[in-house]
């Protein structure tokens, strides 16, 4: 499926199971469904145009919120290793909505970091908080690492 972002390659293969795409992040094998495309394609994204370093990227980063595991699509940490950016995906077939948005803040309620990204492959939301005035504000665009 394409999205709106560039095209890269990626490592499939077949399983028993279905297909499955490298994640070159977790360095394993993963099942391609329409949310791991989007996650896969986003990643080679931030790094490639945008200038993150793969180094300080992971993918299903665990975190705990009141007793429960959940996990976080992309965390980026900044260079002294706390986090810095979080990522939400979403099937392209989904659409954005406030429940994302509120998903994504109850991570960060957790992580404290300085920006939230969601998307579905096909639209992009950048969001910077603000956490000495307690507010935020949406950037038109995803901004290149070293800047952030």
């Amino acid at each position: 499926m394409r999205l709106n972002l560039p095209e890269y390659q990626f490592n499939l293969k077949k399983s028993d199971s279905g297909l499955l795409i490298f994640d070159a992040l977790r360095k394993k094998y993963v099942a391609l469904t329409p949310e791991e495309w989007v996650r896969q394609h986003f990643v080679q994204f931030l790094i490639h145009e945008r200038d993150f370093p793969a180094a300080l990227m992971g993918n299903e980063v665990s975190l705990t919120q009141n007793d429960i595991k959940r996990r976080c699509d992309t965390v980026v940490a900044a260079r002294d290793g706390s986090p810095l950016v979080i990522v939400e995906y979403k099937a392209p077939s989904i659409t954005i909505t406030q429940a994302t948005f509120d998903q994504i803040v109850r991570y960060n309620m957790v992580l404290h970091a300085r920006y939230l990204i969601v998307s579905n492959g096909m639209n992009h939301y950048c969001c910077r908080i603000d956490y000495e005035n307690n507010s935020y504000d949406f950037l038109p665009d995803i901004p290149h690492y070293p800047s952030l």
